[in-house]
């Protein structure tokens, strides 16, 4: 059994759709509480279609409860939101949005010179999935432009500090983590990354660089993260109080 399912699902609240994390994971009952970005709700796994409908229920009425207590939850909750001519800045480098609507099937996106971010969106459907669909899409178009300089990045740590053969580089949206490494030498790096300083991406670089050695996080892991980045720590404690801002 899996240890843990994670989902990204909308709940209507006063006319607004809002976003929620679902996890469903190994716990014996129900818990909600509000994230910096949106709202949490976490259930047990296996619940037949039944038990996860009055879940579902018994989570709605929380977050009405919790919105009468907050009134500022529905616009964290909302995420961001995005229009034409907004300027998004992503490590030092600011791309300008063109959006553009009409009559068509699916969403498109291309980066344009200049930096110029031009989207093709569904003029139907409601704002939440439409303003998701655009964080796909930026996240793919950004994550192709950066891709050369973390790839490069990547490459030179490895060198300098473990010299360990890589199978392959990915730049990629996870919601959940910063990065990953496969046992077969495969790294995944999020693109929420990118909206981090250079020595928190460094960090996590050498965080997933190490399991090349060591696939666990034992003693013998940290030993090898300390011994290429001495106050990794510092970069840790920047990641949990700023990581939530960290999104497109």
């Amino acid at each position: 059994m899996k240890k843990s399912e994670k989902t990204t699902l909308k709940l209507q609240l006063n006319g607004q759709w809002v976003q929620v994390q679902a996890i469903q994971e190994r716990r014996a009952s129900l818990r909600a509480a509000t994230g910096r970005q949106g709202l949490i709700f976490r259930m047990p796994l296996g619940l037949s279609e039944s038990q996860r409908r009055q879940a579902w229920e018994w989570f709605h009425q929380w977050a009405l409860t919790a919105l009468q207590k907050q009134p500022e939850l529905l616009s964290r909750a909302r995420g961001k939101e995005y229009r034409d001519g907004d300027l998004l800045q992503v490590g030092s480098r600011v791309y300008r949005l063109a959006l553009e609507f009409s009559a068509r099937q699916t969403h498109t996106g291309r980066l344009l010179p200049g930096n110029e971010i031009r989207l093709h969106l569904v003029e139907t459907g409601d704002d939440f999935s439409r303003n998701q669909a655009v964080k796909t899409l930026l996240s793919r178009l950004i994550a192709k432009d950066f891709f050369p300089e973390v790839n490069r990045r990547v490459h030179e740590l490895n060198h300098l500090f473990f010299k360990a053969p890589i199978q392959g580089i990915r730049l990629k949206y996870l919601s959940s983590k910063w990065g990953s490494c496969s046992s077969r030498g495969n790294i995944n790096l999020s693109t929420r990354l990118l909206f981090a300083p250079q020595e928190v991406v460094d960090y996590v670089i050498v965080h997933e660089l190490a399991h090349l050695m060591e696939m666990n996080h034992s003693d013998r892991f940290w030993k090898i993260v300390r011994e290429a980045m001495p106050g990794y720590k510092e970069q840790e404690r920047w990641l949990k109080a700023h990581g939530g801002a960290c999104d497109f």
